[in-house]
């Protein structure tokens, strides 16, 4: 049975829009993007995504991945190469409504969430990803279909934003498996569904 596995970066006031880049999402006229500053857990992250048996995004997220780590070079040094090489080798499923073709290779469109992603978990395998994909990942809970949620959380307020449990979240039963704060005051909380 596989996984699905919910990567997230978000602040103390539970923000995960745009961590990466200014302009990665301005929706709601979000003018703090690109907060994410140095983790101190590159290795932590580099372990997990060794594990990255498949990757489910939204479309939104995709878009931002597959202008990145689809035309990177796969034989860039360190995490960057690693990373880039992985991710080209997955098979991703990539909800969206919008879309209809998908140029980064291994790419496949679901259009029916819930009973795509029910049959991913059914089959042999190991950890479907999710990074991003706020509204993606609203819905997966809506059918108790998020086995794990690794939240890296960093010490900063915005204030605004898109929250990944945001107001209209469903109701969800959480295990505190591991946690620990790493040197640059970032804390690594991993949550399982409680049993």
């Amino acid at each position: 049975m596989s996984e699905i596995i919910v990567q997230t970066f978000l602040t103390l006031d539970g923000v995960a829009q745009a961590p990466g880049e200014p302009d990665e999402d301005r929706e709601g006229g979000f003018e703090h993007g690109g907060w994410q500053g140095a983790s101190g857990i590159d290795d932590l992250i580099a372990e997990w995504e060794s594990r990255t048996e498949a990757l489910l995004l939204g479309r939104k997220t995709y878009d931002i991945w597959s202008k990145a780590w689809a035309v990177w070079p796969e034989d860039a040094p360190g995490q960057m190469g690693e990373l880039t090489r992985t991710y080209n080798r997955v098979p991703k499923y990539v909800a969206t409504r919008t879309l209809t073709e998908l140029a980064w290779k291994n790419s496949r469109i679901v259009d029916d969430v819930p009973s795509t992603v029910a049959a991913l978990r059914a089959e042999p395998g190991g950890e479907i990803r999710v990074w991003g994909s706020l509204d993606l990942i609203r819905t997966l809970a809506e059918h108790d279909l998020v086995d794990e949620y690794r939240l890296v959380r960093y010490p900063l307020v915005l204030g605004s934003g898109k929250k990944l449990f945001g107001d209209g979240f469903p109701s969800t039963n959480l295990s505190l498996t591991e946690s620990f704060t790493a040197e640059s005051g970032v804390v690594v909380s991993i949550y399982r569904r409680a049993t």
